[in-house]
């Protein structure tokens, strides 16, 4: 017999999905019948598994242990640690957790933090979510930084509420409790949130404007296509953007755009802009090999050049706790993306060109 006590973290979600997680090895079917029979109760009481937990409810599995140890996979730390448990060292620097072993020093930037979210500004180069089991992405991060800061153990297990391509920079959000990723996960899913990016284009664009069109994924080329009208497995895709600023490199001009991603599909912002004659400076697989040429040449950049800037949350949201409401988060705009600006002829705090 085990008795379990559900912590803060693990608030929010139905019993039947922690008991899978908990018995991460055991069939549904077999979750189900030990509920029936009694052998897994909350609070003393026959559960059915759709119940609510709340912090501090207790359950109680009335299972040999040899049987709940094998239903049970415990994680190996090596898989999420690049630090301390594979011999490196691990430094703590205000917000920030430097790792290393077997990968190059990285640094978590929090840009905010409360007992339920956390906003990090993703650097270029690391996968949002594995792409593969030996992956190491920014969830391995966030869940090492966070496996830090409280000794509990608990079935939670912080995920992300966004997506960025493995060379895109900037914020990422991720829910630190049940709750916390379940009001996130809404809020993307519904659209509320308000996600503005930078990028340089090729080209001048002289004005505001909202563009339209269908998104078509080939997934085993990892590419996509954009068309404007419907068709079979084509998405339907709004992007706006706002012209910030303009700059020249030799005879070719470009623009700093602040790009509003209304809704959010793959590679949407990148093949966008480029179906429209501007692709995104650096852009391999939707940008021109020439103008990339020139800005690895004097810029060493080996990627498209976008950042996820800003984050509104709504003004008002059922369900949403008051605190988040209305509020705004920027991250950094990276080094890299500066030096590129600067060198021409924009400035290097955009944030002071934009016009709300």
């Amino acid at each position: 017999m085990q008795k379990l006590s559900i912590t803060e973290r693990e608030a929010g979600q139905r019993l039947d999905r922690y008991l899978r997680k908990y018995l991460n090895q055991a069939p549904g079917s077999f979750i189900y019948k030990m509920l029936r029979k009694k052998n897994i109760k909350l609070n003393g009481k026959k559960a059915e598994g759709g119940e609510r937990l709340e912090s501090g409810d207790q359950i109680t599995l009335f299972l040999a242990d040899d049987t709940i140890a094998g239903f049970r996979e415990q994680e190996n730390p090596s898989n999420l640690s690049c630090g301390e448990r594979q011999g490196g060292s691990v430094g703590m620097v205000g917000h920030s957790a430097s790792r290393t072993g077997g990968m190059r020093q990285f640094t978590l930037e929090v840009l905010y933090e409360d007992e339920d979210i956390l906003l990090v500004n993703k650097p270029q180069g690391v996968l949002s979510q594995k792409a593969h089991k030996q992956d190491i992405s920014m969830v391995e991060y966030i869940s090492d930084y966070l496996d830090r800061q409280t000794l509990s153990e608990d079935t939670f297990r912080p995920g992300i509420c966004n997506r960025l391509d493995r060379n895109t920079t900037g914020l990422l959000a991720a829910g630190k409790s049940v709750r916390g990723l379940q009001w996130m996960n809404e809020l993307f899913r519904e659209r509320t949130l308000q996600k503005y990016y930078l990028c340089i284009v090729q080209g001048k664009l002289s004005a505001p404007q909202r563009i339209t069109g269908y998104l078509v994924k080939d997934s085993e080329k990892n590419i996509v296509q954009i068309v404007d009208q419907p068709r079979a497995g084509a998405d339907r895709i709004l992007t706006e953007y706002e012209p910030l600023q303009y700059g020249r490199w030799e005879d070719s001009a470009y623009t700093l755009l602040r790009v509003h991603l209304i809704t959010g599909k793959s590679h949407q912002i990148r093949a966008h802009l480029a179906s429209i004659g501007h692709p995104l400076i650096g852009d391999a697989k939707y940008g021109s090999q020439t103008v990339n040429q020139v800005f690895a040449k004097n810029y060493h950049l080996s990627c498209q050049l976008l950042h996820a800037w800003e984050l509104y949350m709504p003004e008002q949201a059922s369900g949403l706790p008051r605190k988040y409401w209305g509020r705004h988060f920027t991250a950094p705009v990276p080094q890299q993306f500066q030096r590129i600006l600067h060198g021409i002829g924009m400035q290097d705090d955009s944030s002071r060109k934009r016009t709300d």
